[in-house]
């Protein structure tokens, strides 16, 4: 994931369901997660070079992903359309609940955004093929997590932000199962950072120190300034040890470039975020900055994203 999928934190979703808890990393499907049959399923459509995507028998019809001259793709069933998007693929054949159930993934490209899952099913008893779309925000839906009788759609969250998990049955359609919340690890502090094992400087925030350092200084920006970071890479080292990385908000790479510090030695935390001024904004004021956190910050914010 790039950073989309390795920088799911942990959290606990507090549903009606036996007080489950699901972690918040990224959700895998459980093992009793009921293997694709003969009779509902197929191999996802493959494509080979140019060729198009395969025909996909499903439960006494046929999905079909056609590409339009605009270079749109349109996914259907028996020649009726379901969804159109730039991007459309099978993502698996399952059965939840005993009903066989066909997932999509649809979406319009774009940095660190994920698609947006078509889930196709005929209910019981109908030969009428019923079909929802599922998306949390402008960036996609988090990846499925099937279970025996549901679907569950578990939400990446930033720094400071809380969200809904949702589930899908064929019975009961799409609900709200519960709200995950943002969480540091717990006991975890300055000496605990290795950034050494960060694929993104976001990583930091699993840190319970450096989270709460940051609640003190970005208050209720901290959710904006740490998505200014989420399409970005590894970090990098100042001369004293403190390192530092800058990245982009999805889909806005350009317009309000994010900046990130850490002053292990120091227990220092510096953020800066890019506006229409000539000077980023920036957490604590860049005259309280040492002067190669700033030098660090001009030669990050200079580089191209």
């Amino acid at each position: 994931m790039g950073p989309f999928s390795c920088l799911l934190t942990a959290g606990i979703l507090s549903v009606g369901l036996a007080g489950t808890a699901l972690a918040q990393e990224q959700a895998p499907a459980p093992q009793d997660a009921p293997a694709a049959t003969s009779s509902d399923s197929s191999a996802p459509a493959t494509t080979d070079g140019d060729e198009k995507p395969a025909p996909v028998p499903f439960a006494g019809g046929t999905f079909t992903i056609t590409e339009q001259p605009e270079m749109d793709k349109i996914l259907a069933y028996d020649g009726k359309e379901i969804a159109r998007d730039y991007y459309v693929g099978l993502d698996q054949i399952v059965k939840v609940a005993g009903i066989g159930v066909a997932l999509f993934n649809v979406g319009s490209g774009g940095n660190q955004c994920g698609p947006a899952t078509i889930i196709a099913w005929k209910p019981e008893g109908s030969a009428t093929l019923q079909s929802v779309r599922v998306e949390q925000d402008e960036c996609g839906a988090p990846p499925t997590a099937v279970a025996e009788n549901a679907i569950y759609f578990v939400p990446y969250l930033m720094p400071g932000d809380s969200n809904d998990a949702l589930q899908w049955s064929p019975q009961d359609g799409l609900q709200i199962a519960g709200r995950l919340t943002y969480k540091p690890q717990p006991n975890t502090g300055w000496t605990d950072i290795d950034p050494s094992k960060y694929q993104n400087i976001i990583d930091a925030f699993h840190n319970e120190a450096v989270y709460e350092a940051a609640e003190k200084l970005l208050g209720d920006q901290m959710g904006n300034v740490a998505t200014s970071l989420l399409v970005g890479g590894g970090t990098e080292k100042t001369p004293s040890g403190a390192f530092y990385a800058t990245g982009c908000v999805p889909h806005a790479c350009g317009g309000s470039n994010g900046f990130m510090a850490v002053d292990v030695k120091n227990k220092a935390l510096y953020f800066a975020q890019q506006t229409d001024k000539p000077e980023p904004n920036a957490w604590p004021a860049l005259k309280d900055w040492p002067d190669e956190i700033k030098d660090a910050l001009k030669k990050a914010l200079q580089q191209p994203q």
